[in-house]
């Protein structure tokens, strides 16, 4: 025990197994949080044996710091003792060889007793001190290479590099696993805050009547029975059709009843295929595929209304009147081309006598001034219809005043012609978007958890956060003015008036 070479070899020998035990510690690590293992489902003998490495390579460091102390050649010839072996500097021999290596030595410790006490401190700490244990392999090799005695031996070169190659090849897989486990859990949280964009039930179409000439109700239920979800004045729903297309429709009724959703359809002279399949396709008793209830035509507090529809514009508002006290004051202005094409037109004279005023056009002839009558009332105003009624509007109404659902979207692109945009979006990257593109194709080619409904700026589903830069708006969701407050744009349609954009969900 007293010969100076026993020590010598304890401590090599010792060294090198500590060093093998905490690279192999770091290999286990990286297995367990990258979840390689997961065909084992990381069960609880794989973290005892990764406790077991760590605990182990601890053990032997501290052997091999034992082994120093009890060597009488160190003692002798370097003055090596326990101040030299446990503060750093202290030692005149290989002073920054040694002060690494004892620093690393207090870094082991200290993630050793992370680990015993993990349940008791933030789990956010626990795994910031475990991200140490790469720098106590750096800084060990450092400390192996220039304070040992055998760094020149082919053994050791061999050794060495084996363990430092496996050490850095670990740290790259657990940047890449770890970045694209980050995206993931980014873009589950997004869609975790946009049930609206991923969330679909099933419903049956109960009843299917004919409300006007060209105008089909219908009457969905949730296929498993209860009440349909809360929603409110001025809401749409969005069918997935079987053919493939998405249409948005607005809700008709009373929002207090949640026994079903009720929808009225226009068959459009030029229709895409949506309304044509709802009304020559989809019978009573079969089952469609729904978002769940949307609003971007909210009906604000106010003490007087004017409500103006034009023709299917109709089923937009029926809700507001179903959910507006009796005292309140209110008119409705209801202009179409004949009574025949008007839904609800009998019904809403005979339950709101007095506050209705129906404008045919067969039977009184001529335009009816909704316009200047809105102009001139202090009332909020309330509309949808036509986009030709709906720019009549526009321009003779205080845009605090008005609030409009258009079911075409106004041209917004005259003497705009298309550019380039550049996008980035947090997680995923920057993108060009070429200009016979739009933004919400390429974010939804790159993966990005976007939908698009009506991709014709109508509907709002689209909505993105910006968060840097100018946006071109193009949609008819909102007043422009109102979406710079918020914050918010529409891809499907809109563009940049910055050289990039920063959006986010």
């Amino acid at each position: 025990m007293n010969d100076p070479h026993f020590w010598w070899y304890v401590s090599r020998a010792s060294a090198i197994v500590a060093w093998s035990l905490l690279t192999a510690t770091v290999l286990w690590g990286v297995l367990l949080s990258t979840r390689v293992l997961r065909a084992a489902d990381n069960p609880a003998w794989l973290k005892d044996l990764h406790r077991y490495l760590s605990g182990t390579a601890i053990v032997m460091t501290l052997v091999h710091v034992g082994s120093l102390l009890l060597d009488p050649y160190l003692r002798a010839q370097a003055g090596f003792g326990v101040i030299e072996a446990f503060v750093p500097f202290a030692s005149e021999f290989k002073p920054l060889p040694l002060a690494l290596g004892i620093v690393a030595l207090y870094l082991m410790a200290g993630i050793g007793l992370s680990s015993l006490a993990m349940h008791r401190i933030p789990l956010r700490v626990w795994k910031g001190l475990h991200y140490l244990s790469y720098v106590v392999v750096a800084l060990v090799a450092f400390h192996a290479a220039f304070a040992g005695s055998d760094t020149g031996t082919w053994w050791y070169i061999m050794v060495s590099t084996a363990l430092i190659v496996a050490t850095t090849l670990a740290v790259v897989v657990r940047q890449i696993v770890g970045s694209v486990a980050a995206q993931r859990q980014r873009a589950a949280a997004r869609a975790r805050q946009m049930p609206q964009r991923s969330e679909r039930s099933r419903m049956i179409v109960a009843e299917r009547v004919p409300l006007a000439e060209g105008v089909v109700g219908l009457r969905l239920v949730p296929e498993v029975g209860g009440l349909v979800p809360v929603w409110t004045p001025g809401s749409h729903l969005t069918l997935h059709l079987a053919n493939g297309l998405e249409r948005q429709y607005s809700l008709c009724g009373d929002p207090a009843d949640r026994r079903s959703f009720d929808i009225a359809v226009h068959l459009s002279e030029r229709s895409a295929g949506g309304s044509r399949y709802i009304h020559e396709s989809l019978r009573a008793g079969e089952v469609v595929e729904i978002g769940p209830p949307h609003n971007r035509f909210e009906l604000e507090p106010a003490t007087d209304y004017l409500f103006i529809a034009g023709g299917i514009g109709i089923t937009a508002l029926t809700s507001m009147f179903a959910s507006l006290p009796a005292s309140r004051h209110w008119s409705l202005v209801y202009l179409g081309r004949s009574r025949r094409t008007m839904p609800f037109v009998d019904l809403l004279e005979s339950r709101y006598p007095g506050r209705v005023r129906v404008h045919a056009t067969d039977e009184r002839g001529g335009r009816y001034p909704a316009a200047a009558e809105a102009a001139l009332s202090r009332a909020q105003v309330y509309a949808c219809g036509p986009a030709g009624l709906l720019d009549e509007l526009t321009a003779a109404v205080p845009s605090e005043r008005l609030h409009l659902e258009r079911f075409v979207p106004a041209d917004r692109t005259a003497g705009i012609v298309a550019q380039p945009v550049h996008v980035r979006m947090p997680g995923l990257g920057s993108f060009r978007v070429p200009a016979d593109r739009s933004i919400l194709e390429v974010l939804e080619d790159a993966g990005a958890p976007v939908t698009g409904s009506c991709r014709k700026g109508i509907c709002g589903t689209c909505e993105l956060r910006v968060l840097d830069g100018m946006p071109l708006h193009l949609d008819s969701v909102t007043a422009d003015t109102e979406k710079d407050a918020a914050g918010v744009m529409y891809p499907c349609v809109s563009r940049a008036l910055s050289p990039q954009l920063s959006l986010d969900v």
